[in-house]
């Protein structure tokens, strides 16, 4: 007699698991770190308003006029969720900028701050590397915990000599540019030149530092960690 074999209802169901939803892509770019398009905005609006202002008003109404504008920016940045202290500190570098040209009653002084400070930080970032300590692989090593020994692996200094070097060249060129167009009494250009070296200048360095940081992550970390 033949057996049948008998007809199992409660098998266990032998679907594939759901597939795994793909990760999304929510790595921040350069120009999103540096607060977006809106912070492109937020930084070109008050030197906008002070040359614009400078043009038609005297001058401690134009002062006036680029504080009002600045508050205002300040407090819609707030309204809108930002950090504090990106916002404080975009009113802050305002203010000292206006402190400035108060003192001294020159409208040109508006932009002397700046021009200093491209010149200190093209001295600190060369200077980082003629010591073999380029500033973008100190900057790295202190994110991930201030334990790896960086400088010994060549290619790793070197991705950070040239970073290091593009962010010189970057405050070289504004330190160059404006104090020239500072000796020149040009305010309108200064402006111009402010806004042309600014963000743009920033987000090309930006990109080779990102390189040089991915790069040093991948030999001293593993390519999942970078």
């Amino acid at each position: 007699m033949t057996v049948t074999p008998q007809h199992r209802d409660h098998e266990i169901p032998t679907d594939p698991l759901p597939a795994a939803a793909p990760a999304s892509s929510t790595t921040p770019t350069v120009l999103d770190q540096m607060g977006g398009p809106r912070g492109f905005v937020y930084s070109s609006v008050p030197v906008v308003v002070f040359v614009a202002a400078n043009t038609f008003l005297p001058l401690p109404v134009t002062i006036g006029v680029s504080v009002a504008v600045g508050l205002a920016l300040t407090a819609l940045r707030l309204v809108r969720g930002e950090r504090v202290t990106s916002a404080v500190g975009g009113l802050a570098g305002l203010a000292a900028a206006v402190g400035v040209v108060a003192w001294t009653g020159s409208a040109k002084d508006f932009f002397v701050i700046g021009i200093w400070a491209a010149l200190a930080g093209f001295v600190v970032a060369v200077g980082s590397v003629l010591a073999r300590r380029p500033l973008t692989g100190v900057v790295w090593n202190l994110v991930h915990g201030g334990t790896h020994d960086w400088r010994a692996d060549r290619t790793v200094r070197r991705g950070h000599d040239i970073a290091t070097l593009c962010a010189a060249a970057v405050f070289g060129a504004r330190f160059v540019v404006t104090e020239w167009l500072y000796l020149a009494d040009s305010t309108t250009w200064l402006a111009v030149a402010k806004l042309a070296l600014g963000t743009p200048l920033t987000i090309l360095a930006g990109l080779v530092v990102v390189w040089a940081f991915r790069r040093t992550s991948a030999r001293l970390l593993g390519e999942d960690a970078a």
